[in-house]
């Protein structure tokens, strides 16, 4: 990979790890509700899994969807599913120390799991796999990888703070509750790519 081509995939990585996505609304609602410390594991699951799909994506596994095209549309279904049913939760959470609080942060398996079902990811991981490694060889797959490893976790840190900072103005119940349930809008508005394609 020539040093013109890494610049640009590491000017892919930043841009589309930093722009709003499902994973950065996760993680600015829970940065507000459950504070910086308590979502490092949210943001670890993300970057390891990413990479983790980067590899197998890169390795063969989008062959599987090709071969398979039924296979794509069952992806597709159970990613609006579980993206409905996370806005559903962060809409009903509570502050980690909140009376009554049902909200818990994302564990580390399920962030990672979680970039399966996320439709950014996959383009994402397909984009990048195709234009930054397009001979599929091991070790051009495993820079890409290592790219997103290394602009990823800082990037999305950048949400968890500001989350964390917005929870300085959201005291009340109430601001917690409009706060909450615009991110839960936020994350289903963000399904219209994958409901609506081109």
């Amino acid at each position: 990979m020539t040093y013109d081509i890494l610049l640009a995939l590491v000017a892919f990585a930043f841009v589309s790890s930093i722009t709003p996505g499902p994973n950065n609304l996760m993680l600015m609602a829970s940065g507000a509700n459950f504070g910086f410390r308590r979502t490092i594991p949210h943001m670890l699951g993300i970057g390891l899994g990413f990479m983790l799909m980067v590899l197998l994506v890169g390795a063969g596994l989008v062959q599987v969807f090709e071969a398979y095209p039924i296979s794509h549309v069952i992806l597709k279904i159970a990613s609006v599913a579980y993206l409905l049913f996370l806005a559903w939760r962060i809409a009903n959470a509570a502050p980690a120390k909140g009376p009554g609080h049902v909200g818990r942060p994302m564990t580390f398996l399920q962030a990672a799991a979680f970039q399966w079902v996320n439709p950014k990811a996959w383009a994402m991981a397909l984009t990048a796999t195709t234009a930054y490694a397009p001979g599929q060889t091991l070790q051009a797959i495993a820079l890409v990888a290592l790219v997103f490893g290394c602009v990823n976790l800082p990037s999305v840190s950048t949400w968890t703070v500001l989350g964390q900072q917005m929870a300085r103005v959201l005291t009340s119940r109430r601001r917690l509750t409009v706060f909450n349930w615009s991110m839960a809008a936020l994350l289903v508005i963000s399904l219209y790519p994958v409901l609506w394609p081109g």
